[in-house]
């Protein structure tokens, strides 16, 4: 039962987007296909599933054992750097199309503040190593459909007749907050 209320407070009650406000810059960079923001969850959820795993046991048997928590940080964004940098490796070469379309947000992944977010918060919840990855998950998951949902309704407003002064990043931020909103009805769930 505790998995199941991990699950719905990541993905919907405290979406690490739409309520904690971390990865905004993908979330704002590359929602404007669904393709694109579909590749790129998936790109942020295997990241930040892997980075969770290994900064909690770089935490749990090195940090914390020889007392060196004020490395966390650190040591956590050279972590997610290293495995950014095998995700842009292999989407080099299994799926080139993806790897052209994300562009400069591939390595926007390195200091995307949600993934560092995930495994700081992971750690300062006092999770287990199931709990933590339960965690991650489920955070990914509610990343990928903040970014599915906002680049769905981005492509029906290329559609839609926009005052001139509010076309491209206004009606964007418009949207987003009303996204927001949307998601804090899920508030009393949890």
């Amino acid at each position: 039962m505790e998995y199941i209320i991990i699950f719905i407070a990541a993905v919907f009650v405290n979406n690490i987007v739409l309520a904690q406000f971390l990865g905004i810059c993908p979330f704002l960079g590359v929602s404007k296909k669904i393709d694109t923001a579909v590749g790129m969850s998936a790109a942020v959820a295997f990241v930040m599933t892997i980075a969770t795993l290994v900064t909690f046991l770089i935490q749990k048997f090195a940090l914390d054992p020889f007392d060196l928590q004020f490395m966390q940080t650190i040591s956590f964004i050279l972590v997610i750097a290293a495995l950014v940098q095998m995700v842009e490796i292999i989407l080099k070469k299994v799926s080139p199309a993806l790897y052209q379309a994300l562009g400069v947000f591939l390595p926007l992944i390195t200091t995307n503040c949600a993934i560092l977010g995930v495994a700081i918060l992971a750690i300062k919840k006092d999770y287990n190593l199931l709990t933590s990855l339960v965690f991650a998950v489920s955070s990914a998951i509610g990343f990928g459909l903040a970014l599915v949902l906002f680049s769905g309704i981005r492509e029906h407003l290329e559609f839609v007749r926009v005052p001139q002064g509010m076309r491209g990043t206004p009606i964007a931020l418009i949207t987003a907050g009303l996204l927001a909103m949307a998601f804090m009805g899920f508030s009393g769930i949890v």
